[in-house]
């Protein structure tokens, strides 16, 4: 099938990975919503075969978030399925701020798949409105 990118962004309370379960949660609805191949998120999960060799190709393929915003290396397996603070100095490299907002984002999301280096992965920023954290920025690739 190939590599395919995604980003979305999702309202921000303070907690990333609740942040990231309710956008999982929309985005499991619009995929699977009618109940034709997997009642729930649960369900999506325990079918190894697919998740292990097809995947969604969306924020569905990413199960945890990790606080190290260290880049994920390929031999490590536990480093798949993994979403991650993009590092400051690359917010900063990106945005030309540490506090980009919600707009900044939508303008420069394409040139941050660079920085996706490790199918089967994500990051995600911090956005700001009003100098308050309000949204998370999430990109990333799924597939070969």
């Amino acid at each position: 099938m190939g590599a395919s990118g995604w980003d979305y962004v999702t309202r921000y309370d303070g907690d990333v990975e609740a942040a990231l379960a309710t956008l999982q949660a929309r985005v499991f609805q619009e995929e699977y919503g009618d109940g034709a191949n997997y009642q729930c998120l649960e369900d999506l999960y325990e079918d190894e075969e697919f998740m292990g060799t097809e995947g969604t190709h969306t924020i569905l393929d990413v199960d945890r978030v990790v606080a190290t915003d260290a880049p994920p290396v390929p031999s490590r397996v536990s480093d798949y399925g993994t979403l991650r603070p993009l590092t400051l100095s690359r917010v900063v490299h990106h945005f030309g701020t540490d506090r980009p907002t919600v707009e900044q984002y939508e303008e420069h999301v394409r040139s941050l798949f660079d920085e996706c280096r490790m199918r089967w992965t994500g990051y995600y920023v911090i956005l700001y409105s009003n100098a308050k954290p309000t949204h998370l920025g999430i990109f990333g690739f799924s597939g070969d």
